[in-house]
């Protein structure tokens, strides 16, 4: 496990964007899939989007697709979330994720990513 730091998040109105960053400090990102997830007051940690190692292959919920473009920096060894058209039903903690096993696609599945991040705050006012 390695300790992932997000920021970004902040309290925009609707139909706004936002620029969610996610870097690690020690550790590599360069070598698995990351993720995004959300996690609305009172709801469940859901799946947002997720990108390959390499960046060639991305992933999305449907309810954010169109909206939400993944995209990662290996250089940088971070990875961003690039929201757009923000409705209020986006208002959410935003958490980055790294799988769990190195350069595997692998599934949407939360419990296979065994890095986290402390997550940022996105609020959406309509």
């Amino acid at each position: 496990q390695v300790p992932l730091v997000e920021s970004g998040g902040g309290l925009v109105q609707a139909g706004d964007s936002l620029r969610l960053s996610c870097t690690a400090s020690e550790g590599t990102l360069s070598m698995h899939t990351m993720g995004w997830f959300r996690q609305a007051p009172g709801k469940e940690r859901d799946f947002v989007a997720r990108i390959s190692p390499s960046g060639s292959r991305t992933d999305y919920a449907d309810s954010v697709k169109g909206r939400f473009t993944i995209s990662r920096d290996n250089a940088k060894n971070s990875v961003y979330l690039q929201v757009a058209s923000l409705k209020s039903e986006d208002t959410a903690v935003y958490y980055c994720a790294r799988y769990g096993r190195l350069y595997e696609w692998g599934e949407r599945v939360s419990a296979l990513f065994t890095s986290w991040g402390q997550g940022t705050q996105v609020t959406v006012s309509s």
